[in-house]
């Protein structure tokens, strides 16, 4: 009789230790220390004494931190957000394409992830500048419409480029350039797994397209629309690169606050906390998703 590798101990324990070793000693031990880091206070330019303090803490929930911790919400969410609407037709489109312009679709949405996110960054600071590609495009229609005005005696001011860098706006559209692909990817793994007949039937039935797609498709699609909002909402929260390169002084986030903390403040103990405030915010997300998903299955 065969027995199960499930109840074989061997197996089990062959399997399981390389990746629980690797986790433990790469991820949770590291984590463990700068968790323990976030209760205590320097002593001296390279010390940190643990004495279980909660001073970290109280300063975090500062003015000035909150504001700060509330507008990487709010980038997030709006991120998020756009990613969701952009993202579902890009997914429906996928998944009802043929299937050899389903693989180029595919390769042209996983394509960003071949370049480094540096490089990516940079070119998008390239089209987004005063001199780039869209101000070049806009001046160069704003000139052709005021020649065409000054035949009739109409004389439009000068072209000023748009400020397109180094703004609110530059943060929450490099988010969105970042973050757009985790949201297609899970959301077209739904969609492609559906039971096209519910949609053929609803048609059939007399309900339009729109009411449809609300009615039939989005409750099916549930799961990879959850799956998309939290890998799409979490990194985005926690953007780093993005804002420091296109973001101005007002659009800093949590992220670029915590980068000085440990650099140039060298106030490990603060950054530490301020990490952790990130890092219990993401579990509160994760877990209210998961909720959220379980009361969808009930539910149904």
């Amino acid at each position: 009789m065969t027995q199960s590798w499930t109840r074989s101990r061997g197996a089990f324990f062959t399997l399981i230790l390389p990746p629980a070793f690797w986790l433990v000693v790469f991820f949770i031990a590291p984590m463990a220390v700068i968790w323990g880091y976030s209760f205590g206070a320097n002593a001296g330019l390279t010390h940190v004494a643990i004495t279980g303090t909660f001073a970290n803490y109280a300063r975090v929930i500062e003015p000035l931190y909150l504001g700060i911790l509330f507008k990487s919400l709010v980038f997030a969410a709006v991120t998020t957000g756009l990613c969701l609407i952009i993202g579902f037709p890009a997914a429906l489109a996928l998944s009802f394409a043929s299937p050899k312009l389903k693989l180029w679709l595919l390769m042209a949405v996983m394509l960003p992830f071949w370049t480094n996110l540096l490089i990516r960054t940079y070119a998008l600071m390239a089209v987004l500048r005063d001199q780039g590609y869209v101000n070049f495009a806009v001046g160069f229609i704003y000139s052709g419409l005021a020649k065409v005005l000054a035949l009739i005696g109409l004389h439009l001011p000068g072209f000023e480029p748009l400020p397109l860098l180094h703004n609110n706006f530059a943060v929450v559209f490099g988010l969105v350039y970042v973050q757009l692909p985790f949201m297609v990817l899970p959301l077209f793994a739904a969609v492609d797994r559906m039971d096209r007949s519910l949609i053929e039937a609803s048609l059939d039935l007399g309900h339009g397209h729109m009411s449809t797609l609300f009615r039939i498709v989005a409750p099916l699609a549930w799961p990879g629309i959850a799956s998309g909002l939290v890998l799409t909402f979490i990194p985005a929260m926690g953007a780093y690169l993005t804002p420091d390169l296109l973001g101005g002084p007002d659009s800093q986030m949590i992220a670029n606050v915590i980068e000085r903390q440990f650099k140039m403040a060298n106030d490990w103990p603060f950054g530490a906390a301020l990490s952790f405030m990130l890092m219990y915010l993401t579990i509160f997300f994760i877990a209210a998703q998961g909720l959220l998903g379980r009361k969808k299955g009930r539910d149904a």
